[in-house]
């Protein structure tokens, strides 16, 4: 069992009982949109995020998506990390269907997709193996001169970039920019760049 610093969110009681079996931390839910009625839950995950880091966790749908920016809104980006599940698609064993979108969420990934995925966002292991993250450097004129924002083809790029990071598709510029700043190493972001803009 892994122990982590930071606090997660995720969107409900699955997606917590699949974490709990990788991490020891506090994991908190949103109930899925019932964030956004619930400003007593939205006041918990600020606390935690002031006290001790929050990594935001959310299915790579789009409904995760719009819990995931809730979240962005209401608190500090400080204080928060943001984990991303790649695109998997397929349906989760207690469904009888899958969701809209067809991908699995959090609770349908293996232990180590999950411990991969809060590696890769610089989560705060307390056994002293964090991330090794360039923590900034790239601008959004690196992602332009990479072919991946403002041209013909970007996007058709960017898309291609975010499958060859297994990222989901839904990440926009900014995003994807806050992922590389905050999860790899300078090394690595030019290695990806120089791969998007061969495409």
């Amino acid at each position: 069992m892994l122990k982590l610093k930071e606090a997660i969110v995720v969107e409900g009681r699955y997606d917590k009982n699949a974490l709990s079996q990788v991490v020891d931390t506090l994991i908190l839910e949103t109930a899925g949109f019932g964030i956004f009625k619930n400003p007593e839950q939205m006041a918990l995950l600020r606390t935690a995020a002031q006290r001790r880091g929050l990594i935001v966790f959310t299915d790579s749908d789009g409904a995760g998506f719009v819990i995931r920016n809730r979240i962005k809104s209401a608190i500090p980006g400080q204080y928060l990390k943001h984990a991303y599940i790649p695109d998997i698609y397929g349906k989760e064993k207690r469904k009888k269907v899958g969701g809209k979108e067809g991908k699995l969420g959090v609770e349908g990934m293996t232990p180590q997709v999950l411990e991969d995925c809060l590696r890769r966002c610089g989560a705060t292991f307390l056994d002293g193996t964090a991330a090794d993250c360039a923590q900034g450097g790239l601008t959004k004129a690196d992602l332009f001169a990479a072919g991946l924002t403002g041209g013909a083809d970007s996007a058709k790029r960017r898309l291609a970039l975010l499958r060859e990071m297994k990222l989901p598709e839904h990440m926009s510029a900014n995003a994807l920019l806050a992922v590389l700043n905050g999860c790899y190493t300078r090394e690595e972001q030019e290695q990806l760049l120089a791969w998007a803009a061969e495409q």
